[in-house]
């Protein structure tokens, strides 16, 4: 069964990143470094392995790394249920998780308080500079929608909306650049539209209106996970779009989700300098 990769989240120095491999049976939280050059083969986070993890987000300092679970909240028991569409899904729920770095390594994941995991389809954080979390949850009215939970007095306050798109916009997996002057995510309109990946800048009344990133970044039935890198101005993203020739008969997930990158510069432009010291200690490749 091939595997779908997803969400790369990078060290600030752009040495050692983290990503989801998963199948419908089972996703993990991967790790790879860089030695000399070259990515090693990705082994599972030391924090992850037993039960369905995924969505790593790296907090810009690298302080803490956000993922989303269906472990229970106490760390054992069964998986996390979730109802969607007036169904119950067994095993299919989701939280999010916090892991602290350590000198020595990762520490023990504790589950975010219930006040930013207000459901069990809690998932994509994104984290900005201010440690405040941008994710997917359920609002008030119980759909799912972009929110952001500021981080303040040693706590996360009460989520609110982010008001992106029109009222009939679908948005998912929000990448908040680290000072909130953008963020990319995946929009669409009606169910049976692909999720396409769109751009939004912040702006004194909120956030501007989402610029399609064009259809030669949008490609395949969807195109999810977003996730800004190291220097805060390349985008990584997931999709089934076709693989270049050159790959296409190298590898025996041709039909699964790959991780793509683009550069964000066209559409960057108009802040100026503001990313030039991200980028110049960042060495993603």
């Amino acid at each position: 069964m091939a595997a779908d990769d997803a969400s790369p989240a990078f060290t600030p120095d752009g040495n050692t990143v983290y990503f989801m491999r998963g199948t419908e049976r089972g996703a993990a939280v991967m790790e790879s470094r860089r030695v000399d050059g070259q990515w090693s083969a990705p082994m599972v986070a030391p924090f992850s392995g037993r039960w369905r993890d995924g969505d790593p987000a790296m907090a810009p300092d690298r302080s803490f790394l956000v993922f989303a679970s269906n472990r229970p909240a106490s760390g054992v028991g069964q998986a996390l249920d979730t109802v969607r569409g007036g169904k119950r899904l067994a095993g299919q729920g989701m939280n999010l998780w916090q892991v602290e770095r350590r000198a020595d390594g990762w520490g023990e994941p504790v589950r975010l308080p219930d006040i930013v995991n207000t459901c069990n389809s809690t998932f994509a954080p994104s984290i900005a500079a201010d440690h405040s979390i941008y994710y997917i949850g359920c609002s008030p009215d119980g759909v799912l929608r972009p929110l952001r939970s500021v981080f303040e007095h040693g706590q996360y306050q009460p989520p609110y909306l982010v008001t992106v798109g029109d009222k009939n916009a679908q948005i998912r997996d929000v990448a908040i650049a680290p000072d909130r002057s953008f963020m990319v995510f995946s929009i669409k309109h009606e169910p049976s539209q692909p999720y396409r990946l769109a751009i939004a800048f912040h702006t004194d009344d909120n956030w501007s209106t989402p610029q399609d990133l064009g259809d030669t970044v949008n490609g395949g039935t969807h195109n999810m996970g977003s996730q800004l890198g190291c220097d805060h101005r390349t985008l990584y993203f997931s999709s089934d779009r076709a693989l270049p020739a050159a790959l296409s008969g190298k590898t025996s997930k041709a039909n699964a989700d790959h991780m793509w990158r683009v550069s964000l510069a066209p559409w960057l432009a108009r802040l100026g300098d503001r990313l030039v010291a991200a980028a110049a200690s960042c060495m993603a490749g």
